[in-house]
């Protein structure tokens, strides 16, 4: 079954479900995203047939349905452990996550690019972003979750610093991993560990 509104498709695929296909006219290749929230979508660029969409996304199938099995553990375990960052359904209450995040945050991407040397010219901006933590374009523009400030402090401070050292390293290369672990003393495996029992809803 099919039903179209505008620049969107949904789909039903069998092993997973109902899955949303997303015309955006910035997308420059076909993603797709997985989230125990809001399912699995495609974001597809907006001059590309839907048809070449949904080979893809079928050519996919297995890794979805074993990313939705992973998620669904994780979920699990998170929920046993407490860990879970979620936002407010409410766009008010929501609004005002993101401000308080912004006042939390900022300043302490702020106070962290002082003391370890780092130049920062690009802009900041708090997300509601369910795919990660946080995230370093490459402009230098620094994307921080505002379910940031749901975790402990620490935590906070370690996301931080591991998009500034983007900003040297645009990668996850031995060069990247060795800076960011200098900065953190040693604790970057173990703050990593950390950070995975948290669950992002």
């Amino acid at each position: 079954m099919m039903q179209e509104a505008g620049k969107l498709r949904t789909i039903q695929v069998p092993g997973i479900g109902e899955v949303l296909l997303v015309k955006r006219k910035g997308a420059r290749g076909l993603r797709i995203s997985v989230s125990p929230r809001r399912g699995v979508s495609v974001s597809v660029p907006w001059l590309l047939p839907y048809s070449i969409a949904e080979k893809f996304l079928l050519s996919k199938r297995q890794w979805i349905m074993a990313a939705i099995e992973r998620q669904a553990r994780l979920l699990q375990k998170a929920e046993g452990s407490g860990k879970t960052a979620s936002v407010p359904e409410d766009p008010a209450e929501l609004e005002r996550m993101r401000e308080a995040a912004r006042k939390i945050l900022v300043p302490k991407l702020e106070a962290a690019t002082v003391k370890y040397g780092f130049t920062f010219i690009g802009r900041v901006a708090i997300k509601n972003n369910v795919s990660n933590w946080g995230s370093c374009s490459s402009k230098g523009n620094i994307n921080l979750n505002m379910r940031l400030i749901l975790l402990p402090e620490h935590l906070q401070d370690y996301v931080i610093l591991h998009e500034l050292c983007h900003l040297r390293h645009p990668d996850h290369s031995p060069r990247f991993h060795a800076l960011l672990d200098s900065i953190l003393k040693g604790k970057e495996r173990q703050l990593v560990s950390e950070l995975r029992t948290w669950r992002i809803l």
